[in-house]
């Protein structure tokens, strides 16, 4: 059970999507690495975190590869996937409503985050639950590279002012009423929002940025299952 005071938390992961970019039949999520399912290191990750009250899983609605998995994990609540990753969170929603308190904490994770440290996840529960003003917040990296912009046929345009830039990571730590009211604000205006923030920020909601380690790595193509491999490994060692 949590340990917070006044609200459990509940981790929701969608893992219905197909990830095309890994130019692979298998969706991306049942990778193997290290003798695992990229998707059974991503739960055990979150299912060994001693304030994580219980998990939420979604999957595609002809997932054939999700029985062996869950043969393999502690039990855990499934629920079908939507046409897009708003619809899959939403859909998690909906169904933790029966059993969380609204106020309850919901900390949404990518499936194909399977190296996100325990520390971190730590860290966004303290902030979120120390930053009474804000409506949560997700874990973000401030970038570091040079970024340009260009145009559709690969163009230089400019480079873009790196200040106050950050990639988004997750989780992404929000109430459950108020993430579901967000969500459900969004798509009923048609808008297609690409992580759980942007919904609480299209209805005006506050957000804060917890800094997260650089090898809370996202799998999207094939070179990064061995970033992945390396990251896990290291993170083993850190252990021992």
């Amino acid at each position: 059970m949590s340990t917070l005071p006044h609200a459990r938390c509940w981790a929701v992961v969608p893992a219905a999507g197909k990830g095309a970019r890994m130019e692979a039949e298998t969706p991306k999520q049942y990778f193997p690495l290290l003798g695992k399912s990229i998707l059974e290191h991503t739960l055990t990750r979150l299912a060994d975190h001693p304030q994580i009250a219980g998990l939420v899983v979604v999957i595609a609605p002809d997932d054939e590869y999700w029985p062996a998995v869950a043969s393999r994990l502690p039990p855990v609540t499934v629920v079908t996937g939507g046409a897009e990753r708003c619809h899959s969170v939403l859909n998690a929603l909906q169904s933790l409503a029966m059993s969380a308190a609204p106020t309850d904490w919901v900390l949404v994770h990518d499936a194909a985050r399977p190296c996100v440290h325990a520390d971190d996840i730590t860290r966004l529960i303290a902030r979120c639950e120390a930053e009474p003003t804000a409506d949560g917040g997700l874990l973000g990296m401030a970038v570091r590279d040079t970024l340009k912009r260009c145009d559709a046929a690969g163009g230089v345009m400019g480079t873009v002012d790196r200040s106050g830039l950050w990639h988004a990571l997750t989780p992404q730590m929000f109430r459950l009423a108020r993430l579901r009211t967000a969500l459900e604000t969004v798509l009923a205006a048609g808008v297609l929002v690409t992580d759980d923030a942007q919904a609480i920020e299209h209805i005006g909601g506050a957000v804060r940025i917890v800094e997260g380690r650089a090898d809370n790595l996202k799998v999207t193509r094939p070179q990064d299952l061995i970033l992945a491999e390396l990251f896990l490994r290291a993170q083993l060692k850190e252990t021992l």
